[in-house]
């Protein structure tokens, strides 16, 4: 499982125009779910999602987590994270789960970051939608369960 954490002053995201899921200060969580995912792939990105701690503290230093600053999380799918273009220049998305399973572990990974006590909302599972953000920074992270930077 791949996810691309931008710390965020504002986030939101619409279907057909209107808003499904919309955030002030926190983080926006572009979520990648590859064949092979579990939900232990899943734990393993909400625990992350949580614990990052990516907001300043008084002192300036990234020393915070999104609950410290009372913050929300916006989890948008997308399965282009999957995409691989090693070989020519168009995308192949073969790594990547099946709608059915994707959309299993994609709710279960809201539902276990919501668990955890934070304020999460959401894009719509495999539909065409517009995110618009304020990156703060910026700052971005890669997350993935299966390798480690």
């Amino acid at each position: 499982m791949r996810a691309v954490v931008q710390r965020v002053r504002r986030a939101q995201v619409a279907v057909d125009g209107e808003v499904t899921g919309q955030i002030d200060r926190g983080l926006l969580v572009l979520v990648g779910i590859s064949r092979d995912d579990t939900r232990d792939d899943a734990d393993y990105l909400a625990d992350k999602i949580a614990g990052l701690r990516i907001f300043e503290d008084p002192g300036g230093k990234m020393n915070l987590d999104v609950s410290a600053i009372g913050g929300a999380v916006l989890v948008v799918s997308q399965f282009t994270l999957y995409g691989d273009v090693r070989r020519g220049r168009r995308p192949s998305f073969d790594s990547a789960a099946p709608p059915a399973q994707a959309q299993a572990l994609y709710e279960y990974l809201v539902g276990r970051i919501r668990a955890a006590g934070l304020l999460c909302q959401t894009g719509q599972f495999q539909q065409t939608m517009q995110v618009e953000l304020v990156n703060d920074g910026p700052v971005t992270i890669l997350l993935d369960s299966a390798k480690t930077f």
